[in-house]
């Protein structure tokens, strides 16, 4: 293959990733109808073996496109810069769908709810509990993400490295305060439009600070390994854009679905 190029554009090699990828994503999603259905996980367990495996492959091989084979040239750079921008604006009108079904819902709740929000029956979260920690907890997360980046920047390897433990650290304790908060519910997701409305967009939010949490892993990873420099670092400031959307979209969960709806 000839390294010349007459184009400004990154062509990448051939990879067996996406491939992968699409098979271990139709294997989950079979894997969960099985597991719904009939109980068994089996395929489900496959499914994600895949899709970790693929995963752990592809960001390898980009991680060395990046860092050892100098293929994220400026260019470059600026098309993955396009790229995630525009994944966060598609993920914004994946939540946005979620906050339409909450308000169509209780602005106007139906007869059959009782004709009150929250619905007869329901008892919500109290805000000013386990809410308002996770809020404290991303807010402070936040910072602690912006504080790793400022060092990167600034060349202070030792400060980015405690910062984006600490975010990792945060992350994670959301995560277990969560599952708390879910283990002791005192709904589902089968009580009325309240329930489904709840978990799908607070379910899915945690799925994003699970994959949010991964990334700055990842980062903190590549850093301690010296992948990033003051001036080439784009895969953590990606990490950092999608940390801050997942800041962003919880303030609006707590204020609208913990708060306001409660």
């Amino acid at each position: 293959m000839s390294t010349h190029s007459n184009h400004p554009f990154h062509l990448v090699d051939y990879s067996p990733w996406p491939l992968t990828g699409a098979i271990g994503a139709m294997t989950t999603v079979s894997g969960l109808v099985s597991w719904f259905h009939q109980y068994s996980m089996t395929l489900l367990m496959l499914g994600l073996t895949i899709t970790t495996l693929t995963m752990y492959q592809w960001w390898r091989d980009i991680s060395r496109e990046g860092t050892f084979q100098g293929l994220h040239t400026f260019p470059v750079t600026i098309g993955l810069r396009w790229g995630m921008i525009l994944f966060i604006v598609s993920e914004v009108l994946f939540f946005v769908s979620f906050f339409w079904a909450f308000f169509h819902s209780s602005l106007s709740p139906a007869i059959e709810l009782g004709a009150s929000w929250p619905p007869a029956g329901i008892i919500p979260f109290n805000p000013f509990q386990i809410p308002l920690l996770n809020t404290a907890i991303l807010l402070a997360s936040g910072v602690t993400v912006t504080w790793a980046h400022h060092s990167l920047m600034e060349k202070n390897h030792s400060q980015a490295t405690q910062g984006l433990f600490f975010t990792v650290l945060l992350g994670i304790y959301f995560t277990m305060l969560q599952a708390y908060e879910y283990i002791e519910a005192p709904f589902t997701i089968a009580d009325a439009v309240y329930g489904s409305t709840f978990y799908v967009a607070t379910g899915f939010h945690g799925l994003h600070v699970l994959i949010g949490t991964t990334f700055l892993l990842i980062c903190l990873l590549r850093h301690l390994n010296n992948h990033f420099s003051n001036a080439h670092h784009f895969g953590f400031e990606a990490a950092a854009w999608y940390w801050h959307f997942v800041d962003i979209v919880w303030l609006f969960l707590y204020v609208s679905i913990y708060w306001w709806g409660g």
